[in-house]
């Protein structure tokens, strides 16, 4: 087994070389993250589930190895089946449940061998910016314990910031993500819509603006995982194809010179937090000096009308999964901002729902345009650090649009590239004078999403960022 020190110096990456080369045994990579999980969780809250002897008899009886087989993973609590493993969706009301089947995803990941030693938290139905929930409890932020772990992948990102486990599953609709790599100082990216299958049990889930994918410590984990998942399944509704040769392949090369725009603000000019436009800004002259072409520039559209339509065409897609009478009844053993999420997703007629998607592609059009001429959008990844804890749980008495507007205020920079379907990633690039991570958010055009990790991958030569909170890594 690794001890702490050993374990916090690889990646996924990392400790499959370590395994191919003979240095250590794949049960040993298990038993060494599983330690990590049993010594870290307690004070986080981050996994709530454990299947860890499921993962390694699964590997005892594995008779041929590849690259990944052994490594250590776990599956967000949230849109991930996997048979035999209960998927609750952060709801209390379907603790225990098992699916019965697995996720594209899932079967892709099991294919390749990862160990699946569990699932991390996520709020109900993933309806939040933090990761609390009357079925779990709070997740708490590795970097500061008061302060939320982010959502609705806050538990893959504190197991991952606290070092249980280099990379972790998460998903993102809006912002779920990347929220939560920003507030851990991860390494976070949505892909672009239609890289990575969403089935069987979905198909154009949130008019294409739910996604999956990981949050990790390091660029090359993030590509070497999609690589792993990515590609159409059968029946999905549409794919984006990926680059010959796959993506950790093209991390080797330079993207060559790119043309960055870049703005200190939110989309529709107000003001951000102070440490937020400082790591935009720092950043910008990092590119700069790479060799790219970096400038201030605004897409032209309409902030609020894409978000505000955006987030509630994605509400609205609650409806399809409880009958109306549903909606109208007490709906007890939801968390209160639950309830009033579907009554408003049950009061939404055909025409609102419909409509709602017409607006948001005119936006979205509108926003895409900026690419024609820019090849790279640089915004900082959230409004400030992470929050503290309580703010945006589900359990409160907020009506719902004020809800929406707290939501959006802390961030802003997330909804159009789910509404858009482009790829966003969150880079761990700053800190606060607090030492509390600040991220930034690199956007490409749609399928570009190799790009964009290349350039990642060139902040990331050139920086130290720091992936494991100090007070985990003691």
């Amino acid at each position: 087994m690794l001890n702490r020190d050993e374990w916090l110096q690889q990646d996924l990456v990392g400790l499959a070389a370590l395994a191919e080369a003979g240095e250590i045994s794949r049960r040993d990579i298990l038993l060494s993250a599983i330690a990590q999980i049993e010594a870290q969780n307690p004070a986080i809250n981050a996994v709530v589930l454990t299947q860890f002897e499921e993962a390694l008899d699964a590997l005892d009886k594995t008779a041929e190895t590849s690259r990944f087989t052994g490594m250590p993973y776990l599956l967000k609590d949230l849109h991930a089946p996997a048979k035999g493993m209960a998927l609750s969706n952060g709801s209390e009301m379907f603790r225990g449940t098992d699916m019965g089947f697995d996720s594209t995803t899932v079967s892709r990941l099991r294919a390749a061998g990862f160990g699946l030693l569990g699932r991390t938290a996520s709020p109900e139905f993933g309806l939040t910016i933090t990761t609390e929930s009357k079925a779990w409890g709070k997740t708490r932020n590795p970097w500061n314990t008061d302060l939320s772990a982010g959502g609705s992948s806050g538990g893959a990102a504190a197991a991952v910031s606290s070092g249980m486990l280099p990379a972790a599953h998460a998903t993102d609709s809006a912002g779920s993500i990347r929220i939560p790599a920003a507030y851990n100082g991860l390494v976070g990216l949505k892909p672009t819509r239609g890289v990575n299958a969403i089935g069987p049990h979905r198909g154009d889930p949130n008019f294409g603006m739910s996604h999956e994918h990981a949050v990790t410590r390091t660029v090359r984990d993030c590509a070497a995982l999609l690589d792993v998942t990515a590609g159409p399944d059968q029946g999905c509704p549409y794919f984006t194809a990926t680059p010959e040769g796959g993506f950790e392949a093209l991390l080797k090369r330079a993207p060559g010179t790119l043309r960055i725009g870049f703005l200190t603000d939110r989309f529709d000019g107000k003001a951000i937090h102070s440490a937020s436009a400082q790591a935009v800004s720092l950043t910008a002259k990092k590119l700069s000096d790479l060799g790219h072409i970096v400038e201030e520039a605004r897409p032209d559209f309409n902030f609020a009308e894409l978000t505000s339509q955006a987030f509630r065409l994605l509400v609205g897609s609650l409806a399809g999964f409880f009958p109306p009478e549903f909606a109208a009844g007490p709906m007890e053993g939801f968390e209160p901002m639950t309830q009033r999420t579907m009554r408003y997703a049950a009061g939404v007629s055909l025409h609102q729902y419909l409509a709602r998607y017409a607006a948001v592609n005119i936006e979205v059009r509108k926003m895409s345009a900026f690419f024609d001429r820019y090849d790279i959008l640089l915004t900082a990844a959230t409004n400030g650090p992470a929050h503290a804890l309580g703010l945006t749980s589900l359990d409160q008495e907020l009506e719902f649009d004020p809800f929406v507007e707290l939501l959006l205020d802390l961030s802003p920079f997330s909804v159009p590239f789910n509404a858009s379907g482009q790829p966003a990633m969150t880079l761990p690039v700053h800190q606060t004078a607090e030492g509390l991570p600040i991220g930034v958010q690199i956007v490409g055009g749609f399928g570009q999403d190799g790009r964009v990790m290349q350039l990642a991958a060139q902040l990331e030569a050139i920086s130290e960022w720091r992936t494991v909170a100090p007070s985990s890594a003691e």
